[in-house]
């Protein structure tokens, strides 16, 4: 099923976890409308920007899912409201920085990233809609701070 131009729920839902456990990771319609928001809204205008295919590596997560890689049970995931995801050739900072100043998202995580290695860490970016909070951020396994 296509979400938008250039995104499945196939991407989304895909998880060699959920294969090894055989965790039925289907989201809900809601889920689904959700994913198609986040497509538009977020996936969409970054590759448009940078003119690169992007695969998401973590999209929608079930609540067993989510649990069973040690998630929180609010995550963003769950509901298909968040993504995680690199583009290739591109700092993941610099990738970041761009959404944090163009797009209107929920929450903006930059995860795992140390200064010196463009690519190490991922964004994390999800999109809610009209209560979007625009909350941007790092996190380095142990500390958050703001993301500049």
């Amino acid at each position: 099923m296509k979400l938008s131009e250039h995104f499945t729920l196939e991407e989304f839902t895909k998880s060699q976890v959920a294969k090894r456990y055989r965790i039925d990771n289907i989201p809900s319609p809601g889920g689904v409308e959700n994913l198609k928001k986040l497509c538009l809204h977020i996936l969409e205008p970054v590759r448009k920007y940078y003119n690169r295919p992007i695969s998401p590596s973590s999209g929608f997560r079930c609540v067993l899912l989510n649990r069973q890689i040690g998630s929180s049970d609010t995550s963003q995931h769950i509901t298909g409201q968040a993504v995680d995801f690199e583009v290739p050739g591109v700092s993941n900072k610099d990738t970041a920085l761009w959404i944090k100043d163009e797009l209107d998202f929920d929450e903006l995580i930059l995860e795992f990233y140390k200064e010196g290695e463009p690519h190490s860490g991922w964004v994390h970016c999800s999109y809610v809609g009209q209560s979007n909070r625009k909350k941007s951020r790092k996190y380095d396994g142990r500390t958050w701070s703001n993301l500049s």
